[in-house]
This record gives C-alpha cells, sequence and structure tokens, in this order.
C-alpha cells in the first residue's frame, strides 16, 4: 500500500506542470458541445414551429425574407460574384481615367478667389500675388471689368460688371460650376487683404469636410439678429464643399430677394436664410486669427501677440505696405522656424544619451541623416577641391577651370555663412573678417546633401581693438529641403514614334543589323512604331546613280522587309549634299511628316528594342520636353580581351563600354516643337545657311526653344564598337567632338594600361 501510495504521488507530482492545460481543453471542449446542442435545437424549434413567426426582440435588426439578414445587418458575408458576359451583347472596353485620385474621387484641398477691380489689377493685386500666389495650389482673380493688359502670371476672370454684388454672385456661381467638384476648401479674399498662406493652408488640414463650414472674421449686421453673423470679406473667409453645394440652388432667389450694400453681408444673410448657417471665428478647436491694420502703421514695430499670430490682416492701402507686412511675417515665421529645430535637436541629444551608442551617436550636424558609410572602395565619394577663383574638378574633363556661374555663387554665399557663423558663436569677445580662402572641398552625399570644408584665413579682432590674424578649418552642410513633386503634362505609351536614319557610304556595312534589330524588336512585336531612311549621296556618287547606286543593297533589304510584312512601308528620302548637316536633314524630313509627328533620330549603330521606344515616349513631351538619350558604347574588343572570349553573362552587362557623352546623334522630339525652335532660328541666322553646318539639332533646341532638355544617359540604347568616320568639312567642334568619341571609346584606362605593357615586353623580347 506505502509502495502504491508513493507511484501515486510520483505520477501526480509529473502530472501537476499539466493540469492547468488539461482543465482548460476539457472545459473548452464541453462548453463547444454543450452550445452547439443549444443551437441546434434552436434551429429545429425555429424551423418546426407551425403558426406565424416571433416578432423580433427590441432592438434587433428586422430579418430579410430566406433567412438573409435585413437592412441595417452589419454580419455580412463575403459572396463571390462570378464572370458572366453575354454572348449577344458587344463587348464594351472599359475607360480608364488617367490619374488613380480622379478614379479612387480625391479632391485637391484649397482653392483661393482673390476679389479686384479694374482700379487695383495693376497694384495691390499684382502684389499679392508676388507675395502668396505661389503657396497656394490654384488662385484665380475676379473683377468685374479688366484692363487692357493683363499682368503676367495672373489666371484672371471677368464678369463684366463692377457692382459688387453682381461681382460675387457670379463669382460664387463660377467657382461651383468650374471648381465646385475638384476642392475640398474655398477660400475668398480681398486685394487688399495680406493672408498668411501657410498658416491657412495648415488651417484647412485641421479641419473635417463632412460640415459646412462658414468660417471667417464674424461680424454683426447693422440693425439685425444679434444671433446672427456674416464673415467680413476684408478679412477673408473659408467655406467648405458641401456649404458650396448647397448654397448654389438659393443663389439666383438671394440675388433677387436680398438687398445689401456690401457683397460679404449679401452673401452671409443668403447662407443665413437659406441654409441657417451663421459665421464662426473659431470652429473644431482652430481659431481665425485676424488683425486690423491702423493708418500709418509700420509692420517692423508690430510686436503685438494677436499681430504675430493673425491669418489675415486688413486694410492693406498700397503695394509698399504689402512687401512690408510678406518680410515681417516672413521673418516671423522663419524664427518660428528656427526655435523648432533647435528645440528639436535638444530633444534628440537628450534621446539619443538613452540608447546603446550614448551621446556618441549624435551625428552632425544634429537632426540631419549621417554620411554614407562605403561599403567598398568603389562606393567612396571623392571630394572636389576649389579656391574662390578655380574649380580643380570640371564638367569638361579638364583639371583646372574657371568658378563661374552657380558654382561661383554656392562657394560665396557659404564662405559668408562660415564667418556669419563664426561671429554668432563668438561674439561679442571676437569679431572675424575674412581675408582669403586657403582651401576648399565639396562633395554631394546623396543622404544628407552638400558637404563643405573650408580652410580660412581669418583675422579676429577682439573688444579692445587688439587683432590677430589666424587660419580655422570649419565644416559646413548644406542639406537637402523638402522633396517636391514637379507637375509634369499626362503622357501615354501609345504614341506613335517615327525613326529616321540618315545613311551615308560609310554606313552601308552596319544597315543590315540594324533593320535585323528593327524587324526583331519592333515590327515582330507590333510596337507602334515607323521607319523612314535619309540616303544621303555625295554629288559625285548622285551623278551615276543611273549606272551604280551605292544604296541598291539597302533598298533591296527593305524590299524583303515590305515582303515579309505585307501592312508595312520603309519609305526613303534621297538627299545630295557634301556636308550632311544634321539641321539641314532634319528640315528635309520635318516638312514631309505632320506636326504631330514623334521623332527618334536614330544612328545605323543604334540596336533598336520597346524599352527604349516606351522611354522615348514618356521622356518626350509636346510643347514642354525634349530627350536626347546618351547611349552606352562598347569597347573594342581587340583591346579589351585580346584574342579571349567575349564576355556573353547578363552579369557583364553594361561593363567593358562607357556611356558616350561626346555623342548627340540621337534624339526624341515632335515635329511642332522642332518646327518652333527652327522658326526662332531661321529668324536669327537670317540667309547664313553656312550656320547650320557648325550646329547640331541639339543646339536649335539650347539656344532657340524654352523647352526642357532631358540629357540622360540610356541604358537600352547599347551600341558595338566601330570606327566612325568624321567628317573635315563639318566645324571644328563636332569634329574634334567625333574625334574624341572615338579615342575615349576604344578601351578603359586598365585596358590601354594593360596593352602598352604587352606590347613592351613583345618589343623587349
Amino acid at each position: 500500500a506505502v509502495a502504491a501510495a508513493m507511484r501515486l504521488s510520483a505520477f501526480v507530482s509529473a502530472l501537476r506542470p499539466a493540469l492547468p492545460l488539461l482543465l482548460g481543453l476539457s472545459l473548452g471542449c464541453s462548453l463547444s458541445l454543450l452550445r452547439a446542442s443549444w443551437s441546434h435545437s434552436a434551429a429545429e424549434e425555429r424551423c418546426l414551429a407551425p403558426g406565424p413567426p416571433a416578432p423580433p426582440a427590441r432592438g434587433a435588426p428586422p430579418e430579410a425574407p430566406e433567412g438573409r439578414p435585413g437592412p441595417g445587418h452589419e454580419d455580412f458575408r463575403p459572396r463571390i460574384v462570378p464572370y458572366y458576359r453575354d454572348p449577344n451583347k458587344p463587348y464594351k472596353k472599359v475607360l480608364r481615367t488617367r490619374y488613380i485620385q480622379t478614379e479612387l474621387g480625391f479632391h485637391e484641398r484649397l482653392f483661393v478667389a482673390v476679389l479686384t477691380s479694374k482700379a487695383t489689377l495693376n497694384t495691390l493685386a499684382v502684389a499679392v500675388n508676388k507675395t502668396v500666389a505661389h503657396h497656394f495650389p490654384r488662385l484665380l482673380y475676379f473683377t468685374g471689368l479688366r484692363s487692357a493688359k493683363v499682368p503676367h502670371g495672373m489666371v484672371l476672370v471677368a464678369h463684366g460688371d463692377e457692382r459688387p454684388i453682381w461681382l460675387m454672385y457670379e463669382t460664387m456661381s463660377y467657382i461651383h460650376q468650374h471648381f465646385g467638384s475638384d476642392y475640398d476648401w474655398f477660400y475668398i479674399m480681398q486685394d487688399d487683404t495680406y493672408a498668411q498662406a501657410e498658416q491657412v493652408k495648415t488651417l484647412v488640414t485641421h479641419l473635417s469636410i463632412n460640415q459646412d463650414v462658414y468660417l471667417g472674421r464674424a461680424e454683426e449686421f447693422i440693425g439685425g439678429d444679434e444671433q446672427a453673423r456674416y464673415c467680413h470679406g476684408g478679412f477673408g473667409y473659408l467655406l467648405s464643399r458641401s456649404l458650396l453645394l448647397k448654397l448654389h440652388p438659393h443663389l439666383d432667389s438671394c440675388r433677387n430677394e436680398i438687398l445689401s450694400v456690401r457683397p460679404d453681408e449679401w452673401l452671409g444673410r443668403c447662407i443665413i436664410d437659406f441654409l441657417g448657417i451663421t459665421c464662426v471665428s473659431q470652429l473644431q478647436g482652430q481659431h481665425y486669427h485676424t488683425y486690423e491694420l491702423a493708418k500709418n502703421t509700420e509692420p517692423e514695430k508690430e510686436e503685438e501677440e494677436e499681430f504675430q499670430a493673425a491669418l489675415a490682416v486688413h486694410p492693406v492701402s498700397d503695394m509698399t505696405l504689402m512687401y512690408r507686412l510678406h518680410k515681417q511675417f516672413s521673418r516671423i515665421q522663419l524664427d518660428r522656424v528656427y526655435q523648432e529645430i533647435q528645440d528639436l535637436q535638444m530633444q534628440i541629444r537628450n534621446l539619443t544619451a538613452l540608447t546603446p551608442a550614448g551621446e556618441a551617436g549624435v551625428t552632425w550636424p544634429v537632426g540631419i541623416n549621417a554620411p554614407f558609410l562605403p561599403k567598398s572602395r568603389f562606393e567612396v565619394i571623392s571630394w572636389d577641391y576649389f579656391t574662390e577663383q578655380h574649380l580643380f574638378s570640371c564638367p569638361d574633363g579638364s583639371p583646372k577651370c574657371e568658378l563661374s556661374g552657380a558654382s561661383k555663387a554656392d562657394v560665396s554665399e557659404i564662405i559668408e555663412s562660415a564667418v556669419e557663423q563664426l561671429n554668432r558663436r563668438y561674439q561679442p569677445l571676437l569679431r572675424f573678417s575674412k581675408r582669403q580662402l586657403l582651401n576648399g572641398y565639396r562633395r554631394f552625399d546623396p543622404t544628407r546633401g552638400m558637404e563643405y570644408t573650408l580652410d580660412l584665413l581669418l583675422e579676429a579682432a577682439t573688444q579692445k581693438g587688439h587683432s590677430h590674424v589666424l587660419a580655422k578649418r570649419v565644416s559646413l552642410v548644406r542639406p537637402l529641403s523638402k522633396v517636391e513633386i514637379i507637375p509634369m503634362p499626362y503622357v501615354t505609351e501609345a504614341t506613335r514614334v517615327q525613326l529616321v536614319l540618315p545613311l551615308t557610304v560609310h554606313d552601308l556595312d552596319f544597315v543590315a543589323n540594324f533593320l535585323d534589330m528593327f524587324a526583331m524588336n519592333t515590327l515582330d512585336t507590333h510596337d507602334n512604331a515607323l521607319l523612314t531612311l535619309l540616303f544621303i549621296y555625295h554629288p559625285y556618287d548622285a551623278q551615276r546613280v543611273g549606272q551604280v547606286d551605292v544604296f541598291a543593297g539597302v533598298k533591296a533589304m527593305v524590299g524583303e522587309l515590305e515582303k515579309r510584312y505585307a501592312e508595312v512601308k520603309i519609305p526613303w528620302i534621297s538627299v545630295k549634299t557634301e556636308v550632311p548637316s544634321q539641321v539641314k536633314l532634319m528640315d528635309i524630313v520635318s516638312k514631309k511628316h505632320p506636326v504631330d509627328t514623334l521623332f527618334f533620330l536614330a544612328s545605323v549603330w543604334t540596336e533598336i528594342n520597346m524599352e527604349f521606344l516606351n522611354r522615348c515616349r514618356m521622356n518626350t513631351i509636346s510643347n514642354w520636353q525634349v530627350f536626347f538619350p546618351v547611349h552606352f558604347q562598347e569597347f573594342n574588343p581587340a583591346l579589351v580581351y585580346r584574342g579571349e572570349q567575349t564576355a556573353s553573362s547578363n552579369t557583364d552587362f553594361l561593363r567593358d563600354g562607357h556611356f558616350d557623352r561626346h555623342s548627340f546623334a540621337e534624339a526624341c522630339f515632335y515635329n511642332s516643337d522642332y518646327m518652333t525652335a527652327r522658326t526662332k532660328l531661321a529668324a536669327d541666322i537670317l540667309d547664313r545657311d553656312e550656320v547650320l553646318e557648325s550646329m547640331e539639332v541639339f543646339d536649335v533646341f539650347l539656344h532657340y526653344s524654352g523647352l526642357h532638355l532631358f540629357r540622360a544617359v540610356e541604358p537600352g540604347l547599347v551600341q558595338k564598337y566601330t570606327l566612325r568616320s568624321c567628317n573635315p568639312r563639318l566645324s571644328e567642334e563636332l569634329y574634334h567632338r567625333c574625334v574624341l568619341s572615338n579615342l575615349e571609346g576604344l578601351a578603359s584606362r586598365s585596358h590601354l594600361a594593360m596593352a602598352l605593357f604587352e606590347q613592351e615586353q613583345a618589343n623587349s623580347t
């Protein structure tokens, strides 16, 4: 018995850790079985009970027929709807919107309307446009009568009548008709109002768009209801989209029934009478602060808290006062930003001390990303050396060039900033003045911005008048600012590309490969691309074309392609010239195509592919941008591989070659843009056609168009090595560029050094 008790005690002690798990499983299984039996019995009773159904319990949602949840029931179950298309109905392609924002029904945030007049359009309205217009996403000016000349950069809507009430009525109708479905908030202001644009934009981000909002400086009606308020027009007011949609059907009634002298009172009475909404100065915890300017006010001396917190200031009597207000509020805002930066830097220091790295983890400047740490020697970012007069890392590859333009302004600004920061730190004990920049270094770090290291020769003066010359090294960072999305016009990949291929006698050996790649990558894939050949005959060859046509073989290959692809036609144009100027050739082609044609000016060594053609379509925008790709030029295989087998793996793609920045042979542009630039060029050179021999299409767009010139490396354009023929009849610059392209396309420095080393070894033996 004792042995049995001991065995039982050992068993219980071994089982004790698992007892809670076993009890939990047993209890859970029992409760689930019990609940299942109750549910089953309740279902049977509901199905088998005779008589009318029992009324639902109080508060329960009504049942729909066949046991489905009725309206208001929240227990929805997903249901898969199989796709079915009626074969008797014609198939209709679904049209998608251009932008996902339109398809999802998103609205823009803020629309701003400025009420002006013919008398103040060229004064106060211009001041508003120069101070705050660039901060708002959309701003329009509304006036009764317009002047003969509208100021540049202003979108003006004239209603044809200067009566204030009529102007307000027409403005509200116009906003509803053209922008009512596109924006969430509408801000109405006068041209004698200064508004803090950033504060107004911040205000609307903190308000809910689900309410009818009439927000501004609330004023009492003269002799009216004490509870009713209208928003004073001089200080601007904010309307929500929902209120504008409800107000629009009543505008005609308001115009006929409400009499008022002031347009803001008329609008306020209209909103109150028909919508029952009064103006408020505070909503959802947000205050609409305003400040009324007194006569002869000096904004620079205004230190009141009410002035500094104001969203709108009124009245502004002249343009100069508007600019002074803008300067003062910009200074106030800048001081706030600097104070916020200092507070954030202090918080970062305090929090970093609690991290595992401790105070050593704080990077300089505090709050800016740490410098980029290269993982290999190939990722090291090099420093560029400069002085106050010269730069020793030039864009054209030369070892030394004069510091000018934006680079000179950048260096001058960074030196001034360094001296200013030193004086701010050491004053009043010391005051520094620059004597000379001894050494300057800068590099661009993509993770943080432009970094500078300056060795300055300074003169330090004490409070007692003593001075001393010393050298001091300072480090500065120009951090990357807020990233902005640049709006671009809409483009599509469905645009037809017209390839233009100029051919000379020296190009005949490469035409077959070009046509094969064109057929494989465009004709076989049914890409929306066409080809036009431009045969350039030398005058001697043109005279003998009846007996011996140098391009007969090319024409035969074109005929074979047209037989293989019955729907394809490849036209050609014959030109006789000794100097094949790119501009003159393009003039001939341009006249034979519509103005909306997208040209791709190609070279015979180009291997056409769909990937590049799509980028040509996307990077070329009519009346906005032209695209000049930088192709990848493979090196001479005889120097690179020296008899070894050529690397063919994908990992070696774009390895044994370079991007040829000296070549401008390839270009994507619209015919209309070329014709516009060419017209300006013709007016400039008059009848001096010899000037065209020293120009390329790139020069035409660079000097005679206001378009964006997009010049970027293009990995989709890969050209095999070939020694190209440089025409000495072209200008000196074009000939020199062609020779440089041939020389740099031979091989890399390491390959050339190895070839020279092997040649010297062979000569020595």
